[in-house]
């Protein structure tokens, strides 16, 4: 598989030839400067070859602010795990030093480079590109990543000088790999935590970390293999609520943090132990929850709760908070809470198991023989429904799994009563399980 990177300065367009790539929008793009912050994978086919692409952040050399460096570094990861390097410009801008000096960098790895002139939109504009032959790199190609012109070109010649061989073997491998891996959103409020989490998961620097809130923008995943298993993590922009999103960027990384959480198997829901649980947390987890979604729950910077600062000194602050979240998140009381401290890793080594065993529980089938079995096990008299609204059912059976979906079949084409459905969701998990994922039951009349 041939790895690309994509870098450049800031709003030169590099994340709409990201999407252009890949075939997809993955990265927020906009006219805001900066947007980019993390470096972005994805994978895609072109004529026949299997290609990874990397966006990064806008760079700027030598730049010493917090968010500029952090980016600066973060390419510069992907720099070194490029096969090639696409340096992006804008083809309407003037030739700038900061350009001549990453162009510098670039060269100095030695490393494949190609240069894109972007937003040349027009035949008129192509003798703009010129001008950019003074940064020293030979290949060069005017392209409009927006409308999609001359990026056939370019890739054309970069897959022609970079020409690898690759057994169809390892490209089904891959792809089986990427089949079986379980995907992992961690999703919260800004600030809460997520990006320090995803670090200490994949055990590195792979998102940046800021007191800022708001500094992940895009999500920003990574696979991890523990114990056999594939996971791979997706650390989501901090949802807000509607209106307190003032910037473009911001209320687009909302919009994709919540996409993102729709093609996830289980969702990590932090919570900031210091402030306990908000509104704003029941919102973000009914997204988990009604999405079908699993859970887990990990209430994040336990070590700055109560005067001791040690887990064993604190249980009654421990019970309190647990009390209060579950009372808050109702909902969500199949979800394993787990207390955790994502900086000092304490309370940590226990995410693992519990997350490999909710992945399997997600999954799990339950035959229809066994399913009525524990039917004529159960005394529906108990459950507190309104005689009008009772219905006879002949028999049950799991239709899905992901999550598990049972479907009753009774004499009646009505939406079953919030009670009776409540009732035998709890008798299904007294006896089969399923920790950390919503249960789905739907009624058809035989």
């Amino acid at each position: 598989m041939l790895t690309i990177a994509i870098v450049g300065r800031p709003n030169v367009g590099k994340s709409t030839l990201f999407n252009r790539l890949i075939g997809k929008r993955r990265a927020i793009v906009g006219d805001e400067p900066g947007i980019t912050r993390d470096r972005l994978y994805a994978e895609t086919d072109w004529e026949g070859r299997r290609l990874r692409v990397i966006d990064t952040g806008g760079i700027i050399p030598e730049e010493k602010e917090l968010i500029p460096a952090e980016i600066f570094r973060q390419a510069r990861v992907a720099l070194d795990e490029a096969d090639t390097v696409i340096m992006v410009v804008d083809g309407r801008s003037e030739l700038a030093a900061p350009d001549m000096e990453l162009a510098r960098l670039l060269l100095r790895t030695g490393k494949p480079l190609f240069l894109a002139v972007n937003k040349i939109d027009t035949p008129a504009r192509e003798a703009d590109v010129e001008d950019f032959r003074r940064l020293g790199i030979r290949e060069m190609f005017p392209v409009s990543s927006e409308h999609g012109t001359g990026v056939a070109e370019l890739l054309k010649v970069i897959l022609e000088q970079t020409r690898t061989h690759v057994e169809p073997e390892t490209e089904k491998a891959a792809e089986q790999e990427a089949a079986e891996e379980a995907k992992v959103a961690i999703i919260g409020r800004p600030n809460v935590g997520k990006s320090t989490l995803l670090n200490h998961l994949t055990g590195t620097a792979r998102a940046i970390v800021s007191p800022i809130p708001g500094t992940t923008r895009d999500a920003v995943d990574e696979v991890v293999e523990r114990d056999g298993r594939r996971y791979r993590f997706i650390d989501t922009a901090g949802i807000r609520r509607k209106g307190k999103t003032r910037l473009m960027a911001e209320k687009l990384s909302v919009v994709m943090a919540r996409k993102h959480l729709e093609t996830a198997d289980v969702a990590l829901l932090v919570i900031d132990a210091v402030e306990g649980v908000t509104a704003l947390d029941a919102n973000i987890a009914g997204y988990a929850h009604e999405s079908g979604r699993s859970l887990i729950i990990l209430v994040n910077k336990w070590d700055l709760v109560g005067p001791g600062r040690s887990d064993g000194k604190k249980p009654a602050e421990r019970n309190k908070l647990e009390r209060e979240l579950r009372y808050a998140l109702k909902f969500l009381s199949y979800a394993p809470v787990l207390f955790v401290s994502a900086t000092s890793s304490k309370g940590t080594e226990k995410i693992f198991p519990v997350l490999e065993r909710v992945a399997a529980e997600r999954r799990k089938r339950i035959s229809t023989a066994e399913m009525n079995r524990f039917l004529q096990r159960i005394d529906f008299d108990r459950a507190s429904v309104p005689a009008s609204k009772r219905v006879k059912i002949y028999y049950m059976t799991q239709a899905a799994v992901a999550p598990p979906t049972f479907i009753l079949f009774t004499d009646r084409p009505v939406k079953l009563h919030f009670s009776y459905e409540r009732f035998l969701e709890n008798q299904i998990r007294r006896a089969f399980g399923f920790l950390g994922t919503p249960i789905w039951i739907k009624n058809r009349a035989r």
